[in-house]
């Protein structure tokens, strides 16, 4: 293979040229698992050479790919010891390593700006923007713009647009709506890189994609001594295509894709649109100068062989619609019964039957010993009941996807002091508040709910008490007086040193709560100090009870970083606090750094691309669900984005597309929908109902075994 020939360009932060030559490209066919086929044509390339393997680099899309990847390696190696490939997501190229390597221009890359100190910035631009309009303004709503905002910046720099063809996109003929759309997008266009440079920094986007375009000229110039692949990656980033094509060409390099279509005929590959499953496949290899004929089954040197005939089902399913009239003609051409083989369905009434069912299967796979399962599904609400179910026969299972933070322990308690000092200790807020799990106001916790149930008895139910503190301290003197004059025995100091003890705690957010404008780090400092001294116990500080485990690790994380980007708001109203910090914190999510269950896994299509296991479930198969219809671009028309060169939000699809038909091709296959989401009825995602015209009048054929392990016999 010939060395590639150096760029024309050293220019890092525009693209680079693709290298000329034969690219030496593999796929991996949808049915068959991607991370043992992979790890499996390694290790028979590396004949027990140890070494060989462990200096290997291998590029992935993510880093939970590069685990089961790991795990992959140990499972086709039967467990023996092994040095391991080193494993990289594609994005995270090390800008000191660049530059220890031969790039010093990498550490000349500014910092990227981070992400909420960009979001406060921006939506000061936009405060500033409405109010000179004369246009009410609220932090709340302008946050959320800016998050917009931001990732329109993103979404431009990532393609390589021109701002400035903003000002031709908008006739002075159009609505004057779209000129009002246009005016405000000059706060990104015009005044954001100003701000953004004053700092020293960048976008991330922007970084991100010199510092893979730095790596990809530094390997055409000095092509690294050790293999180099990358494994599983589309190459929806330009960026990440350019590198792609580079190492597709090094002399040690290779380029594993997942699930290309070697057999679709040419004028249908030549026709495919942004919502086919091979649309991504097809903008790639045109990205890289390269064609179909240039790939090659992996591992290499097997021969090329046809669809099976799930591949072949699946494939004549996601046929372009301008041609699913040649259905009657193809669908002969089809294995049916051996298609369906290993492929089921299941229509639950709602969701909480579907996950049920679900949860049936999963647990019916650990009945086999070494079989696995997984659940896939873009549907949060499902996973969480199918966990649910699962923790009701002690078997826990995580969520890939995580959960947003406000729902956990530390998150929720954070939400609950600030609506009970907001509220100014209305009975409900507060009750709320000293019934949660970590309240205990520096006492035993039993101690400190026994006074909360007798406060709740003797104070908060009846008439309603004046609010705050002073109302509270009024309700217990109007009940010693009330014991008097009945001649009963009271014993109100435990009560009355709750309320001593709850005023201290609460002083600092009280306060700043009380001012016209106070800083925003001084909010959620005083936020804090607020909640830690709730959380405290007899035996532990606050601090130590609130930010223990994951969730209260990644709590404080986003503590921290309130508190240093809150110099990019000032000073702001402090009613604008809560709805601020609520939005925040949802925007914020846990993921468990392992799973609970060895051979069981709830996953989003995102995690799953490059898993497998024995038993595939896909979830929630419902228009709307998944797929989800595209997002709506608050900002830019579909010709716009066209006009500005933005990739189509049909992709979305496409992709979506992709990921199904590469999890349905798995050996064994459920797939499961429900008729009712909260007495709305739903309707089967179009993928579904291809595969039913496909099927004919006999259905979908559901294998005893499985309708036994659902609970559907």
């Amino acid at each position: 293979m010939p060395r590639p020939p150096l760029p024309t360009s050293a220019d890092c932060s525009g693209p680079a040229v693709p290298p000329l030559g034969r690219p030496r490209l593999y796929t991996i066919a949808p049915g068959d698992s991607f991370a043992d086929a992979l790890a499996g044509g390694l290790l028979a390339r590396a004949a027990g050479d140890p070494l060989e393997l462990a200096g290997s680099l291998i590029l992935v899309p993510t880093r939970r790919a590069a685990r089961g990847l790991a795990q992959a390696f140990l499972r086709q190696s039967g467990g023996r010891a092994l040095l391991l490939p080193r494993f990289r997501p594609l994005g995270d190229a090390d800008d000191e390593e660049l530059a220890l390597t031969g790039m010093p221009e990498a550490l000349d890359l500014a910092p990227a700006m981070p992400p909420l100190e960009r979001r406060f910035l921006l939506a000061r631009l936009v405060l500033g923007w409405w109010q000179a309009r004369g246009e009410a303004a609220h932090l709340g709503a302008a946050l959320a713009h800016a998050g917009e905002l931001a990732r329109l910046i993103d979404e431009i720099a990532t393609e390589g647009a021109d701002w400035q063809a903003l000002e031709t996109l908008v006739p002075a003929a159009l609505a004057g709506h779209w000129q009002e759309t246009l005016s405000f997008l000059q706060i990104a266009g015009r005044h954001w890189p100003a701000v953004r440079d004053a700092g020293g920094t960048t976008d991330p986007a922007v970084r991100r994609d010199a510092l893979l375009r730095l790596q990809a000229r530094q390997w055409q110039e000095r092509p690294p001594a050790h293999p180099v692949l990358v494994a599983g990656s589309t190459g929806s980033i330009p960026a990440t295509a350019e590198l792609i094509a580079v190492v597709a060409r090094l002399p040690q390099g290779a380029v594993i894709l997942p699930g290309l279509d070697l057999a679709m005929a040419d004028d249908g590959w030549a026709g495919l649109g942004p919502g086919h499953p091979q649309w991504a496949m097809r903008g790639l290899l045109e990205a890289i100068r390269a064609s179909r004929d240039d790939v090659e089954p992996w591992p290499p040197g097997r021969p090329r062989r046809g669809p099976s005939p799930r591949q072949a089902l699946l494939a004549e399913a996601m046929r372009p619609a301008e041609t699913t009239d040649l259905w009657h003609r193809t669908r002969a051409a089809l294995d049916l019964p051996a298609a369906f083989r290993g492929l089921s369905r299941i229509d639950a009434p709602d969701r909480p039957a579907e996950a049920r069912a679900i949860a049936l299967l999963l647990r019916g796979a650990l009945e086999t010993p070494a079989r696995t399962a997984m659940l896939v599904t873009p549907d949060r609400a499902l996973a969480l009941r199918v966990s649910a179910e699962l923790a009701r026969w002690g078997i826990q299972v995580d969520d890939s996807a995580g959960v947003p933070l406000g729902t956990t322990v530390p998150g929720g308690f954070l939400r609950l002091v600030l609506a009970a000092a907001v509220e100014d200790l209305a009975p409900l807020a507060l009750l709320a508040l000293l019934k949660h799990p970590l309240a205990a106001l520096g006492m035993a916790r039993g101690d400190s709910l026994g006074r909360t149930r007798r406060l709740e008895r003797l104070v908060l139910r009846g008439p309603r008490p004046q609010a705050g503190l002073a109302g509270l301290r009024q309700a217990l003197a109007a009940r010693a007086r009330a014991a008097d004059a009945a001649g009963r025995p009271r014993d109100l100091a435990p009560l009355h040193d709750l309320v001593d003890r709850l005023a201290r705690a609460l002083a600092p957010l009280f306060a700043a709560l009380a001012a016209p404008r106070v800083a925003f780090a001084a909010l959620v400092e005083a936020h804090v100090a607020a909640a830690e001294a709730l959380a405290a116990t007899a035996e532990a500080t606050g601090a130590a009870a609130l930010w223990r485990g994951e969730a209260g690790e990644v709590a404080a994380g986003l503590i921290a970083d309130l508190i240093a980007a809150g110099t990019a708001l000032g000073a702001v109203a402090p009613a604008d606090y809560p709805g601020l910090f609520d939005e925040v914190l949802q925007a914020v999510t846990v993921r468990p750094r392992f799973g609970s269950h060895p051979r069981l896994a709830i996953l989003g299509p995102l995690e799953a691309r490059l898993a497998s296991a024995d038993l595939v479930v896909l979830g929630s198969l419902n228009e709307g669900t998944w797929p989800a219809e595209p997002a709506a671009d608050p900002w830019l028309s579909r010709a716009m984005r066209q006009a500005l060169g933005l990739a189509p939000q049909e992709r979305r699809l496409g992709q979506a597309a992709h990921d199904f038909a590469t999890l349905a091709a798995a050996p064994c296959v459920v797939v499961t929908r429900a008729a009712k989401i909260d007495l709305a009825p739903t309707v089967p995602s179009r993928w579904l109902r291809r595969l039913d015209a496909l099927a004919g009048a006999d259905g979908w054929p559901l294998d005893p075994a499985l309708a036994r392990a659902a609970g559907l016999d």
